[in-house]
Parts: C-alpha cells; sequence; structure tokens
C-alpha cells in the first residue's frame, strides 16, 4: 500500500489479525473526505473477507485522530445545512453503522491524541487500549458544537452520564491513565506500547472459536437495546446452533480426555 494513502491497511495472514492505520501523520490524521471513503472501503473488506479475524485501528505519527479537518469545516460555513447534515449521514455515520454490523472483534491502539470526532471513532470500536499519557477529549464544544459522530451515544453507556456530560460541556482533556479509571479505554499502558498490545489482544481473541466470538458481540450489542426476556430466547438461540457447531464437540471431547488421562505420581 502507497504510504500517502490516507488509510493503511494490512491483513496478518497467520493471524487473522486486520490492522488499519490512519495515515495523515502532518495533519494528525484530522479525517477529510478521502480518508473517510478509504475507511469505508477497508471496514466493507473486513465485513466480507471471512479470514480476518480481528480488527486493529490506530494512527500513524503522534496523534491517533484530531478530529476533522479545519478546512472542511470551514467549508461548511457556506453550507447549507441540508449539506452538512448529508455529509455525516453519508460519510460519517456508515462508518459507525458499519462498526456496529461487523461482528469481528474491533480494537482501537490509541498511540496519540485523539479530540472531538477522533476520539468518537476511538468510541465505536469494541475495545480501546491506550498509552498512558496520550491526552483524549470530547472537544466539539470548543467550536460551539456538540458530537456530531456518535459520541453523545457511545460515551454515556461507558462512563455514565454525569461523566459525560462533564466531559461533553467543558471539553476537558484527559490522559490515557484517568481514562482507564473512569472506564473510558480498557486498559492504558506504557506510552508507545498501545499498538503492540492491541494487536497481542486482538490475536489472542483470534484464536478463539470465530462463531462464538461473532454470537457473543451480536449479544452484547442486542443486549443493550432488549429486554431481559427477549435477550434470554435469542441467546437460547445462539448457543443452541453453536453447539452444532465443531468447535463445541471438539472442545468438550477434549475436556472430558484431560479429565479421564491418567495422573502421573
Amino acid at each position: 500500500m502507497d504510504d500517502k494513502d490516507p488509510i493503511l491497511f494490512d491483513v496478518d495472514a497467520a493471524s487473522g489479525v486486520a490492522t488499519l492505520t490512519l495515515n495523515r501523520p502532518e495533519r494528525f490524521n484530522a479525517f477529510n473526505r478521502p480518508m473517510l471513503l478509504r475507511w469505508r472501503e477497508c471496514l466493507d473488506r473486513v465485513e466480507r473477507d471471512g479470514t480476518i479475524r480481528a480488527l486493529v485501528v490506530t494512527g500513524a505519527g503522534r496523534a491517533f485522530c484530531a478530529g476533522g479537518e479545519m478546512d472542511e469545516l470551514e467549508s461548511f460555513l457556506d453550507a447549507s445545512s441540508e449539506e452538512r447534515k448529508g455529509f455525516l449521514w453519508d460519510s460519517v455515520h456508515p462508518i459507525a453503522l458499519t462498526l456496529e454490523r461487523i461482528d469481528r472483534p474491533v480494537i482501537a491502539a490509541l498511540n496519540g491524541t485523539a479530540r472531538g470526532a477522533g476520539l468518537d471513532m476511538a468510541l465505536m470500536c469494541d475495545i480501546r487500549i491506550a498509552d498512558r499519557g496520550v491526552l483524549l477529549a470530547e472537544s466539539y464544544i470548543a467550536m460551539g458544537l456538540m458530537p456530531g459522530d456518535g459520541g453523545s451515544w457511545f460515551l454515556p453507556r461507558l462512563v455514565g452520564v454525569p461523566k459525560a456530560l462533564e466531559l461533553l460541556w467543558t471539553g476537558d482533556a484527559i490522559t490515557g491513565e484517568e481514562a482507564e479509571r473512569i472506564g473510558l479505554v480498557n486498559r492504558a499502558v506504557a506510552d508507545g506500547q498501545a499498538l503492540a498490545e492491541a494487536r497481542e489482544l486482538a490475536a489472542r481473541i483470534a484464536r478463539q472459536p470465530a462463531a462464538a466470538i461473532r454470537f457473543t458481540k451480536r449479544a452484547v450489542q442486542q443486549g443493550m437495546r432488549m429486554e431481559l426476556r427477549a435477550h434470554l430466547d435469542m441467546v437460547s438461540s445462539h448457543m443452541a446452533v453453536l453447539e452444532d457447531m465443531p468447535d463445541f464437540a471438539d472442545r468438550v471431547r477434549a475436556f472430558k480426555a484431560r479429565r479421564q488421562a491418567p495422573r502421573g505420581g
């Protein structure tokens, strides 16, 4: 892949882990329309390619993503309300909806700052690993805006409504270490290690039975919007299907063989 591509994409065939790298380091990986289009193309490939077992999202250089490209934001001054809404609905929101639909693990490796829409992009992922010293902020309020990319949906579900409102209303930046404490990221690691840690975790998850991983992601996501009775009805069907698969039978036999094996004295 050409290093000038706004997004680099590669797949490690041995582990089945794909890496998507936001690649505008000179602009702190701020996204513009070509990057968004390329991002969607890469996600479409992940969705279609059954050999990809997990996806890691990271940024080139010193940032994860600084949010929207300022030149494009300035162009909205002369656009109609319909055109402004269309940009989000047609270019940005399909990324969030595709990430929700992809039933493989998606892990964000926060190697550097993530602000505004850049942080929202990380919140769309299933798991977040951050360098301890990175700065994360829902910085829309500094521009007189509200989150346009889903931050007001994702953030309260991660940190609770009061903390989410504090971060959204003040625009305050927090470190990766603080983000771990409040539950915004899963893990804060030594600076410079987020990508390696994310890839290691992705590879570990990718070794688990693929169908069980997919069904679990669906059950968790859908369960957030379901009553308990409906959720239990759904997962009983999922379990019945999984118990028909070779992974289940193989593991039951292996467990039984280990239990029955003679123990050395």
